[in-house]
């Protein structure tokens, strides 16, 4: 666990910390027979499982075969939840589900292996509020940006274009 009063910087986690890998090894193990096949299937994502954090998002890659690339701006972002069940807390390991309006039950996207999951979250919790043009303590909006400003002219179009309509209805 990392102390609380260093900083915290997200760029720093690139990979699943290695206690993953004993994860790994006892979730394989509990399949019995199928333990060579699923524990090869763990072992390839293990190895090429990489995460990415910048100031507009979170990218995860992963796959030996078939590559896959999970891209999240932190506009995107509607919830973060923290888990651990019994094995990751045993290795002070932590999945971080990230969840989107994309319309689906599940999460977007499953950061594992994570060891500082409770400062993270808070981290994602800060850039998804800014990203929102609001203020990390309040719900308070703050300054626009351009693309905002435009929105906003949008709307007020829209909403002037509904009045002259209902003025014109007999």
């Amino acid at each position: 666990m990392t102390n609380s009063s260093t900083p915290f910087d997200p760029r720093t986690i690139e990979r699943p910390d290695p206690a993953l890998l004993t994860y790994y090894i006892w979730v394989s193990l509990l399949t019995l027979f199928g333990f060579p096949f699923v524990f090869l299937a763990h072992y390839i994502r293990f190895r090429t499982l990489r995460y990415r954090f910048d100031d507009e998002g979170i990218s995860m890659s992963w796959g030996l075969l078939f590559k896959r690339e999970v891209l999240l701006t932190y506009r995107r972002i509607q919830d973060i939840h923290v888990s651990r069940n019994l094995f990751e807390r045993w290795l002070g390991l932590s999945s971080v589900s990230i969840q989107t309006a994309s319309g689906t039950a599940g999460a977007e996207m499953t950061l594992v292996g994570i060891t500082d999951a409770d400062r993270l979250r808070d981290y994602l919790y800060t850039r998804m509020r800014g990203a929102r043009g609001e203020s990390p303590d309040s719900a308070a909006p703050v300054e626009l940006a351009p693309e905002d400003e435009l929105l906003t002219l949008l709307r007020d179009i829209r909403d002037g274009i509904r009045t002259l309509a209902a003025e014109r209805r007999p």
